[in-house]
């Protein structure tokens, strides 16, 4: 979800900096200078990559007990694991 929100800030971002270059198109107040809507544009596109760059959290992840060690079938580089045991 907040993926999708960061690319929904990131699009109407962009779109607000094109749109600075050319005010007449926006209404907006005159005392609103192009170059404050063009600032508004970029913190739209930085708070959206902030959230698309956030990894979410997981409340079940697995964590691999420390006790397992791999058992190994083959030799050098074409080993593969085949199973895990317990260590002592």
């Amino acid at each position: 979800m907040s993926k999708l929100l960061g690319y929904i800030l990131s699009i109407l971002g962009l779109i607000i900096i094109v749109l600075s270059f050319n005010t007449s198109r926006l209404p907006i107040p005159a005392a609103i200078t192009p170059a404050y809507v063009m600032i508004a544009g970029i913190c739209l596109v930085i708070l959206g990559i902030v959230f698309i760059m956030n990894k979410p959290k997981s409340s079940s992840k697995i964590s691999q007990s420390s006790e397992e060690v791999p058992i190994y079938q083959g030799e050098g580089k074409s080993r593969k694991i085949v199973g895990y045991q317990k260590s002592r």
